[in-house]
């Protein structure tokens, strides 16, 4: 049985788990997940029985749920280690990981459906637009100094190969353009980006080539 991925085509939990799955060439079948329709779908009691947090990506391989992007990927770097998303040697692997923390735990999680729609309910949306803008600037500007400053920079986050930490940055960078964020600022990340899009993975995992897409 195929691997069943639940996913929102605009979420960018679920877009990093696509673009991962795409580079070890998984199959996998999405069931989409609606964060906005009908309250949201996520709420549906059969959905929180998978994901009592009603967040996407789940991931159900096995009959053995997986909750949360970051453990998701882990765990598919482990299992297909075939067109490895990671380095050989340690310090790299953690150098990698820090990047995908940065965006996972400190940009990500300020910048998401929920925050924003809290937002959304207290403030107006020029307040809005400007607290994504702001997290956005914060996250990349520290970012951009770390990669120019990195001996293992290359086309990608690492190297000449897209893995890991590129399938972290891409969901956040299509957000930001999204959100009208002036990217200038971020020659390394805009180049990145631009590589990872001329890759078949990053396109195909695009919200915009999701059987569920409403761009």
């Amino acid at each position: 049985m195929s691997i069943i991925l639940y996913s929102y085509f605009r979420s960018s939990a679920a877009y990093r788990v696509r673009i991962v799955l795409n580079l070890k060439n998984i199959d996998y079948v999405i069931r989409p997940v609606h964060l906005l329709k009908n309250g949201g779908e996520q709420f549906n009691t059969e959905y929180m029985t998978l994901n009592p947090q009603a967040r996407v990506p789940v991931l159900v391989e096995q009959n053995t749920v997986l909750t949360q992007s970051s453990a998701i990927i882990e765990f598919l770097e482990e299992i297909y280690p075939y067109s490895p998303l990671l380095p050989d040697k340690p310090l790299a692997r953690a150098y990698v990981r820090s990047i995908a923390q940065q965006i996972a735990c400190d940009i990500h999680p300020l910048n998401n459906l929920r925050v924003l729609n809290y937002l959304h309910d207290a403030v107006n949306d020029e307040f809005q637009r400007g607290w994504y803008s702001h997290w956005i600037q914060e996250g990349f500007t520290a970012l951009e100094q770390q990669l120019q400053n990195s001996e293992y920079r290359g086309r990608f986050c690492f190297g000449d190969t897209p893995g890991m930490a590129d399938a972290f940055l891409i969901p956040q960078v299509y957000n930001a353009l999204r959100y009208k964020c002036d990217l200038a600022h971020y020659p390394l990340i805009s180049a990145i980006y631009e590589h990872c899009m001329q890759e078949t993975p990053f396109t195909n995992a695009a919200p915009e080539n999701q059987p569920d897409t409403e761009l």
